[in-house]
């Protein structure tokens, strides 16, 4: 029995159809494995895991808070990267949206930028109540101190007014230099001295007297 060179080349055609297929298949499902990013976040942190891209060009990855602040700097990477300590969040009292950006250097097909929420965590609420300064208000009511001020007026009006009481000790001032001496004063010595004078020349005329008597 001989079978035809046609119907060979036939079967050889149709088997290399199916390597090529199945080759392609393969090829098609490779990138499918490749370029996986995995990351998770929770209240407080964010891990991230990136695998299986291609060390032959440059990649970057970059961590962030929508709205706030950079958890993660611009990085550049080979074939993999993966936080070796998590990236710690800051503390919130609600939501936050962790945005993780990749930026593949073979095609940006392979490209990710996905966002997540972070919940808030059990027991970080009640740190607010300390905030509330109440203590603050009451000191702002006793400003009316400051009205006692008023009284002192009158007093010094009636300072003002006592002072001119000693003006009218100025005026007994002359009386006083008068009594200090007088014109007076030469006519009365020389009176005392006559006076002397003339007791003396008494004393004198006695004394003769008695002497001639005896």
């Amino acid at each position: 029995m001989t079978i035809p060179r046609r119907s060979l080349r036939g079967a050889g055609v149709v088997a290399a159809a199916a390597v090529v297929g199945l080759a392609g298949g393969v090829l098609s499902a490779a990138p499918a494995a490749a370029h996986t990013p995995t990351w998770a976040v929770t209240c407080s942190e964010v891990t991230l895991n990136l695998t299986a891209y291609s060390d032959k060009v440059t990649n970057e990855v970059t961590v962030s808070v929508v709205d706030g602040k950079e958890l993660l700097a611009t990085t550049k990477f080979g074939r993999s990267f993966s936080t070796q300590t998590p990236l710690a969040l800051p503390a919130h009292d609600k939501e936050l949206t962790v945005r993780l950006v990749v930026k593949a250097g073979d095609s940006d097909k392979y490209s990710v930028d996905e966002t997540k929420q972070a919940p808030v965590c059990e027991g970080s609420t009640p740190s607010q109540t300390p905030t509330e300064t109440a203590p603050t208000e009451p000191p702002a009511t006793k400003p009316p101190v400051a009205e006692t001020p008023e009284p002192s007026a009158t007093p010094s009006e009636t300072a003002t007014e006592a002072a001119p009481a000693p003006a009218e000790s100025s005026s007994t001032a002359p009386d006083l230099a008068e009594t200090g001496s007088s014109s007076a004063t030469p006519v009365i010595g020389g009176a005392a001295l006559a006076v002397l004078l003339a007791g003396g020349g008494i004393l004198w005329s006695v004394r003769k007297r008695r002497t001639a008597q005896n």
